[in-house]
């Protein structure tokens, strides 16, 4: 009965850019299969109501659907897209930005001892089946778009709420380690800000290990862990999405675009766009030319 209600409150308040009157709260809508896209993941709880969803990251596939959720932990360039959707039936998702420094202070709360330990790096991405607790307070968090008067007092205690049902659920090792300081997840979001504000510089791995505060094996460990890729794969990844978006712009410069996201060498930068995204740059540019990219979801 929840799911069904949580359906018909995201059809009613679903907006074209999936935000919605409470801070951190998104609502997703699709009324159509799209080809696989790439945009960033952000760090979020997507939790699907109606229709279906695949992600990709690296060489690792994650399918969810209506009562399933995911959970992104750290902000990864991903490639997905809507596998079930249409006019008659579209597909539907809740969306909740995960806050570290508000997970970090509901663990603070929490009574030592109350929660598993935290071993390893998990994967930045992962997918469960949702209990009926979160799918109601979802529900109750969207029943306060239509009684605004509300949103201040109550969509707090219900984010709380949400995020208390994911640190004690079964992706509870991934959220947790969003809330704490010197998480292995932690440190490896460190590296990723880094990689991806200089993608243009070539870097050696040690510094960024360095800089993210592990030992190099440590590093490539925990980061492959959390990423699906190594370092210089990532790089790559940003690099090629960032291109795209230029090309969509600038169509007729594709040596420009190359340089301008890091590649001295056009084959290289045409070889590697190639296999990345199915087509050569300037055959990619005909086609974003003729047709908009598909817009960056508002969530997973």
């Amino acid at each position: 009965m929840s799911l069904d209600e949580l359906r018909g409150l995201l059809a009613r308040h679903a907006r074209p850019d999936g935000s919605t009157a409470i801070d951190g709260v998104l609502i997703g809508r699709a009324d159509q299969a799209h080809l696989p896209s790439a945009s960033m993941s952000g760090t979020v709880l997507a939790l699907i109501a109606q229709g279906a969803k695949t992600l990709a990251l690296g060489d690792r596939v994650y399918e969810y659907r209506a009562g399933q959720y995911l959970i992104a932990s750290v902000d990864l360039p991903v490639t997905g897209h809507y596998t079930e959707a249409s006019r008659e039936r579209p597909a539907l998702g809740f969306g909740l930005v995960l806050e570290p420094a508000a997970i970090a202070e509901l663990l603070l709360d929490t009574p030592p001892g109350s929660l598993p330990r935290t071993h390893g790096a998990p994967s930045a991405l992962a997918v469960s089946d949702a209990p009926v607790e979160l799918v109601d307070a979802a529900v109750r968090m969207l029943r306060l778009l239509e009684t605004p008067r509300d949103i201040p007092v109550l969509a707090p205690m219900i984010k709380r709420e949400i995020l208390w049902r994911l640190v004690t659920g079964e992706q509870g090792e991934t959220v947790r380690q969003v809330g704490l300081a010197d998480s292995n997840i932690a440190h490896v979001s460190r590296a990723v800000r880094w990689i991806r504000d200089n993608y243009r510089e070539a870097f050696r791995v040690e510094e960024v290990a360095q800089l993210s505060g592990m030992s190099l094996s440590a590093f490539y460990r925990n980061f492959q862990a959390v990423t699906a890729m190594s370092p210089i794969q990532f790089q790559k990844q940003i690099r090629l999405q960032q291109a795209r978006l230029l090309l969509a712009t600038h169509p007729d410069d594709v040596t420009g675009v190359g340089h301008a996201v890091g590649y001295d060498s056009p084959s290289q930068f045409s070889r590697e766009y190639r296999r990345h995204f199915g087509a050569p740059p300037s055959q990619d540019a005909t086609r974003l030319r003729r047709t908009a990219l598909t817009p960056v979801p508002a969530m997973p």
